[in-house]
């Protein structure tokens, strides 16, 4: 079986690299860089399908799989539990982020049953049997890591260097010492259409 695994950050690679088992291929490119050719009975994405082009996104997914192979994805906002805790950092970050909530890329309502990437899968001519699963976590992390863990969210990366740090330092002076978490994960799953 091969397992080939891609990170476009080659700090990120480097990390990547030290925990993944003898026989995992690891690759420095970005989604659009992996050349079809090899195809693969699953290809998943972690928490970063939202960075990829729309433009030829499942083509070049269903490039990757064998008929029949699986594509999945997962991922979720990463929320405070405490609506105090959480409107104090929502007036930390106003003055340089409205939200850091990930919108959803097609314009799916926050309430829809079907959420992104499920709702363009099943619109793909690509893939078939989309499924959306959820599992519920709940966590609770030092302040100093919730911090961290924004520093990873696509809203803050976004933003220049100088204001994203201030918006740090502003959201770590409201933060108690541990905060709870809602980390739930949403899952999805869609089958390569098999070729006639």
């Amino acid at each position: 079986m091969t397992v080939t695994a891609t990170e476009p950050d080659g700090a990120m690679l480097a990390e990547l690299r030290k925990h993944v088992p003898a026989g995992v291929r690891t690759v420095q490119a970005t989604f659009e860089d992996v050349r079809p050719g090899e195809t693969y009975e699953l290809v998943y994405a972690a928490a970063a399908l939202h960075w990829t082009k729309p433009e030829g996104r499942w083509s070049r997914t269903a490039a990757l799989l064998e008929p029949g192979g699986v594509f999945a994805s997962f991922g979720g906002p990463v929320r405070l539990a405490d609506p105090a805790v959480e409107e104090a950092v929502r007036t930390a970050r106003a003055p340089f982020l409205e939200s850091d909530e990930i919108r959803s890329p097609d314009g799916t309502p926050a309430d829809h049953a079907m959420q992104w990437p499920g709702t363009e899968l099943q619109r793909s001519a690509w893939f078939t049997d989309v499924q959306q699963s959820l599992i519920e976590r709940r966590l609770t992390m030092s302040a100093r890591d919730y911090v961290n863990h924004l520093s990873t969210v696509s809203a803050y990366l976004i933003l220049p260097a100088p204001e994203r740090e201030l918006a740090f330092s502003r959201i770590t002076r409201v933060l108690p010492e541990r905060v709870g978490m809602v980390a739930d994960i949403t899952v999805h799953l869609a089958r390569r259409c098999r070729e006639d």
